[in-house]
């Protein structure tokens, strides 16, 4: 893939990945402690929807352009709201859809006035949006590092409370292999911490032999959740992503069991349209 987030912002992908990370943000403050949450590959922060590159590919109208105006089971309104809010209020309410907010600023719009955010991008021109982003910001640092690098430097958390988003950018051969030894890097530093592993299914036997090696390395308590707008194929473009979460909160599979199917219905671009939820090791296996 070759990828920069302008292009893709707001997508199918990104509507999964982003309802995801604020229910676990807003788990995380059930509890009075203070949180950090790590955000490794973080792109810009805020893309502008109606810019040369979101237009030219257009993801986001079949991904946030298709959710927000929906009218949504009571349930669902439930279960998408702390996210949905997030991106309404960046756009005067929802009425007309202009911007989009990434995950460093879905995260901190969520956040308390205790808890820090550690933002990561290494690609020169985002990170320096990044930055002028948070500029004035003092509870979030942004560094401007390899983002495997950046995930040792800032692990433990002095916390020792909250959530690593990893989310690379499938730009090079070989990142699955580097989201495997990113996830054994977290676990073995942060084993109480929550960790997302975002991925891209183009290949499913690869994205098949990713889950099959994360489940043999023996850490407990990971839960796969994926999503299939249409059957990948390999001339096509992005038509299915994952998410690998290490330690998800109690609630979020019974969550997820509602969302997926929701999402896959109403994102599908053709029939064979689905999801899948499985626990790959240290609770009860459960599909939809």
């Amino acid at each position: 893939m070759n990828y920069r987030h302008i292009y893709h912002a707001g997508n199918f992908a990104d509507v999964l990945k982003h309802a995801v990370l604020a229910l676990v943000i807003e788990h995380l403050k059930l509890k009075e402690a203070p949180f950090r949450v790590i955000d490794t590959h973080a792109g810009t922060g805020l893309y502008d929807l109606a810019s040369e590159e979101a237009q030219k590919t257009g993801e986001w109208w079949d991904g946030i352009g298709s959710i927000l105006p929906a009218m949504r089971p009571p349930e669902i309104e439930s279960i998408l709201a702390p996210y949905l809010k997030i991106v309404c209020d960046e756009n005067d309410g929802g009425e007309r859809i202009v911007r989009y907010p990434g995950s460093p600023l879905v995260a901190r719009r969520l956040m308390r006035p205790g808890d820090r955010l550690i933002v990561n991008e290494a690609h020169p021109e985002d990170a320096a949006r990044l930055a002028h982003l948070f500029a004035k910001d003092r509870q979030t640092k942004v560094l401007a590092l390899d983002g495997w690098t950046a995930l040792k430097a800032v692990l433990p958390p002095k916390e020792r409370r909250g959530l690593v988003l990893i989310d690379p950018p499938f730009e090079e051969p070989g990142e699955f292999q580097r989201l495997l030894e990113g996830l054994v890097t977290a676990y073995r530093r942060f084993a109480t911490g929550t960790v997302l592993l975002w991925y891209p299914i183009k290949d499913v036997r690869a994205a098949t032999a990713f889950l099959r090696d994360a489940a043999a390395l023996g850490i407990p308590k990971l839960l796969a959740a994926e999503l299939f707008v249409e059957t990948p194929r390999a001339d096509a473009g992005l038509t299915a992503t994952g998410l690998l979460i290490l330690n998800p909160p109690f609630t979020l599979d019974t969550k997820l069991s509602i969302l997926l199917p929701y999402l896959a219905s109403k994102l599908a671009r053709e029939k064979s349209a689905t999801s899948r939820l499985e626990w790959l090791a240290g609770e009860r296996v459960t599909s939809s």
